[in-house]
This record gives C-alpha cells, sequence and structure tokens, in this order.
C-alpha cells in the first residue's frame, strides 16, 4: 500500500507519521513540507501544522525544525 492510499479511518497526522516512519528507516531524515505534499496527500501548510504538533506527540522520533530558507526544512532522528 502507497503512503497516499490511506486506511478509512486515519487520520492526517497518521498518513504524515507513516510516511516519515517509511523514510526515516533507522537513520535520519531531512525534509520540506513542499517536497513531500505529493506523497503524502496533503498541503504543505497542513504538514507544517502537523510537524509542530509532531514534534511535542511524536515517541518514537525527534522532530526538529532545522533550517528556513524559502521554507522550513524538517530534521527528523530516530527515537534512541
Amino acid at each position: 500500500m502507497s503512503v497516499t492510499e490511506q486506511q478509512p479511518t486515519e487520520s492526517k497526522q497518521e498518513r504524515l507519521e507513516r510516511y516519515i516512519r517509511s523514510q526515516l528507516d533507522g537513520g535520519e531524515l531531512y525534509f520540506k513540507s513542499k517536497f513531500i505534499a505529493d506523497d503524502v496527500g496533503l498541503s504543505p501548510k497542513e504538514i507544517g501544522a502537523l510537524m509542530v504538533k509532531l514534534k511535542d506527540s511524536a515517541t518514537d522520533f525527534n522532530v526538529e525544525k532545522w533550517s528556513y530558507t524559502s521554507a522550513t526544512t524538517w530534521r527528523i532522528t530516530p527515537n534512541n
């Protein structure tokens, strides 16, 4: 099942978390919301708002606002 093929009861946040976990694969991940929007079926604005929530609620990975150059770059690392 691809990331954009969501489960009927899957929330937007759950879809984004699933995408992050699939891309993280034990290392670190850097991305800009605008570049993954099509992959997760969300707008860059929705992703940005969800990332702020995930920063406080994610338990198996860490979310860090890494830099800002024309858009926020997010850094995701596994929570050890």
